[in-house]
Parts: C-alpha cells; sequence; structure tokens
C-alpha cells in the first residue's frame, strides 16, 4: 500500500503544535469551506458550517460523522493561519479575511 500524502496543520487554540493529516483530505475541506464561508459579517455559526459542509464533502471520501471532524480541524488551521476569523458575540462565527 503506497504511503498516504500528508500535511502539517496548525491549531489556533494551541500556538505551535502542529499535526499531520492526510493531505488530500485536507485539500478538499479547505477548498469547500473557503467556498462556503462568507467575507461579510456575521459569518456562519458552527452548527450552520457543518450542515454546509456535510452537504458540500463528498460522502464517499467522509462516511459518517468524520465529515465534521474534519471540518473543526481544517477551521483551527485556517484561522491559526489568518485566512478565517472569529466574529464575537453568541453563538460565535466564522469568516474568510
Amino acid at each position: 500500500m503506497p504511503a498516504r500524502d500528508m500535511i502539517e496543520v496548525e491549531n489556533v487554540n494551541h500556538p505551535g503544535k502542529t499535526a499531520r493529516l492526510d493531505a488530500e483530505k485536507y485539500r478538499i475541506v479547505r477548498a469547500q469551506m473557503l467556498k462556503l464561508l462568507p467575507k461579510k459579517a456575521p459569518g456562519l455559526t458552527q452548527a450552520e458550517m457543518m450542515k454546509a459542509m456535510r452537504a458540500a464533502l463528498p460522502l464517499a471520501q467522509f462516511p459518517g460523522t468524520t465529515s465534521s471532524w474534519w471540518m473543526k480541524n481544517v477551521q483551527l488551521d485556517l484561522e491559526a493561519k489568518g485566512l478565517v476569523v472569529r466574529d464575537g458575540g453568541k453563538p460565535l462565527r466564522w469568516r474568510k479575511v
């Protein structure tokens, strides 16, 4: 079995700590998230983001609830890289920079 291409991701909640994820899945989720998130406030809540991402991701590659796990990992990485921001308030909302 060939080795999978991996990518290092960051977590805005744990600066300096990285994790390695499947690069193909990461790219798919990243592209969809950046496509779905608005640039203007108020942004999307976590529940809205999860619902939209579940509908956008191919079920064959993201079976069951793993799409939510991938969405959260990519969202935290994009925040750490400054491409996505949290708007204050409750509930929290995210948008592209």
